[in-house]
């Protein structure tokens, strides 16, 4: 099996962080600074077809399970706490359900276990639309972007994924060809039968339709033991955008 690349900080108490749909490890870094500053080992992977991590046909969330598995058993880590926004989520709680003796602690990042239907086809087709091999620098992708993506926000998140190839041309680091036929996969529900019994937290953005109050009944039918709190301030970004009550919060679950 191939090992996902990660970036590990700190020393203490091991914490796996996983990025969402399109992003990265490096999308965790300053809050991942904050949590070894707080006794962590923080390991911030990224999952295949993302990142630095190798490029495969496969991609479902028992694959990624199984990713994250490997990942633990070679850094000798018999028992971790797992935290996972949007794809992430979704990654974590299978992971949890399927490796409950892994688990120390489940954090969940404004993502519920049910079906979400594809809802990221504007991104995938306005990506389509770059000429990477032509793109010389990030001002121009961003320019060309703008023409169909009018969020700033979302550009600068996809547009950190840019990076320079040996032959010098930007290219991404995310492998879009094949996330964007895997859509139906990402949004995929957690089995009916799987559960785990451990500590959880979900955490939602105050401003995002993720995670509604309607869910928490499904919610609890995977994670008898789970809690459910709301971030001010904050949409499905809830980490970026509201940073301070993010650390805050998970701190005091994961702490507790």
């Amino acid at each position: 099996m191939n090992l996902l690349h990660s970036n590990i900080i700190g020393q203490g108490k091991p914490l796996i962080i996983l990025h969402g749909f399109l992003g990265m490890s490096d999308n965790w870094k300053t809050l991942g600074t904050q949590y070894a500053q707080h006794g962590y080992e923080v390991h911030l992977l990224d999952q295949r077809n993302h990142g630095r991590s190798f490029w495969s046909e496969e991609f479902n969330y028992a694959i990624l399970a199984d990713d994250l598995k490997y990942y633990l058993d070679y850094h000798n880590l018999s028992k971790a706490c797992i935290l996972g926004h949007s794809m992430g989520g979704k990654t974590a709680m299978t992971f949890a359900c399927k490796h409950p003796d892994s688990v120390d602690k489940l954090l969940v990042a404004d993502i519920a276990p049910k079906f979400y239907p594809p809802h990221h086809q504007y991104i995938i087709d306005a990506l389509k639309t770059l000429p990477t091999n032509e793109l010389t620098s990030r001002s121009q992708a961003d320019f060309l972007l703008a023409e169909h993506l009018h969020d700033w926000g979302i550009r600068q998140f996809l547009l950190k994924n840019l990076h320079r190839t040996e032959k010098g041309k930007l290219a991404f680091r995310f492998n879009l060809s094949v996330l964007a036929e895997k859509m139906e996969e990402i949004g995929e529900a957690l089995g009916h039968t799987e559960y785990f019994t451990g500590p959880v937290l979900f955490l939602r953005g105050s401003r995002s339709e993720y995670i509604t109050p309607e869910d928490l009944s499904q919610i609890k039918h995977h994670f008898p033991n789970a809690t459910l709190e709301t971030i001010d301030d904050a949409g499905h970004w809830l980490h970026a955008e509201n940073p301070q009550q993010f650390i805050e919060k998970s701190l005091v679950f994961l702490n507790s």
